[in-house]
C-alpha cells in the first residue's frame, strides 16, 4: 500500500456524533415528517446531494435554501466549537511520512467546513491532497469515484490506497474503488454493515495499528 485516504467526518474529527443527533432530531422531521428515513441512507453524502436524495426518495416539505441554510448554521457551529481531533492524528501522519506513504483527507464536506477544522487543529499542509466531493462532477458515496479521484491525484492506484471510513456508504465505496478499508466503528452509526471493509476498528490506537500494518 502506498498511500492513505482518510476521511475526515466521523474518522479524523467526532463530528457525526453531531451530524446524526442534527439529521435525526431537527432536520429529518423538517424535511421528511411523514418518512422513516434510516441515517444509514444519507450518511457519507454531500448535504447538497442528501436534498436531492430526500426529494426523489420521499419528497421534501421545506425548500431547498432553508435546507441549506440549516446545515450551514450547524456547520459553523459544529467545525468551529464542538469537534475534537483523532486522537493521536499528528503521530500516525509523521510514520506514514517516514515510511513513503502519501496521504489524503476525502471528505463530503465542502472546502470551508474542511478549512475550518485544518485551520483550527493545525493541519494546513499536513496532507499531501485535501479533496471535496465538491472537486468532482461525479456520483456521491457509496459510488467510488471520490476515493478513485483522490488516488489518481496521488498518483498511485486505488488498489494501492488504505481508506479509513466510518459510514456504511463510505465503507462501500471504499471497497468498490478496490481499495483495502479500515473501518472506524463509532457510536453514532449504530450497527451498520461494515462487511465491504478488510478490517474493523473500534479505538484511535488500533487504527493506528491498521493502518500502519498496511503499510508495511
Amino acid at each position: 500500500m502506498q498511500a492513505v485516504l482518510f476521511d475526515m467526518d466521523g474518522v479524523l474529527v467526532d463530528s457525526e456524533d453531531y451530524w446524526v443527533r442534527f439529521e435525526r432530531e431537527e432536520i429529518l422531521p423538517a424535511a421528511v415528517p411523514h418518512a422513516d428515513v434510516d441515517l444509514a441512507e444519507i450518511s457519507g453524502m454531500n448535504y447538497r446531494e442528501i436534498y436531492d436524495y430526500l426529494e426523489d426518495e420521499y419528497g421534501t416539505e421545506i425548500t431547498r435554501e432553508e435546507f441549506v441554510d440549516r446545515f450551514v448554521a450547524t456547520a459553523e457551529e459544529i467545525y468551529g466549537e464542538r469537534v475534537t481531533l483523532l486522537d493521536g492524528l499528528g503521530n500516525l501522519l509523521a510514520e506514514l511520512e517516514d515510511r513513503g506513504a502519501s496521504t489524503a483527507l476525502v471528505s463530503s464536506s465542502p472546502h470551508d467546513w474542511i478549512g475550518v477544522v485544518l485551520e483550527r487543529f493545525g493541519l494546513e499542509g499536513e496532507f499531501d491532497r485535501v479533496i471535496s466531493a465538491d472537486d468532482i462532477d461525479a456520483a456521491s458515496k457509496p459510488a467510488p469515484d471520490v476515493f478513485e479521484f483522490a488516488a489518481d491525484e496521488l498518483g498511485v492506484a486505488a488498489a494501492d490506497c488504505v481508506v479509513v471510513e466510518d459510514s456504511e456508504n463510505g465503507i462501500a465505496a471504499g471497497a468498490r474503488a478496490g481499495a483495502s478499508v479500515v473501518a472506524y466503528r463509532i457510536d453514532a452509526h449504530g450497527d451498520i454493515d461494515r462487511s465491504p471493509a478488510d478490517a474493523v476498528v473500534d479505538s484511535p490506537a488500533a487504527l493506528r495499528a491498521s493502518v500502519l500494518e498496511r503499510i508495511e
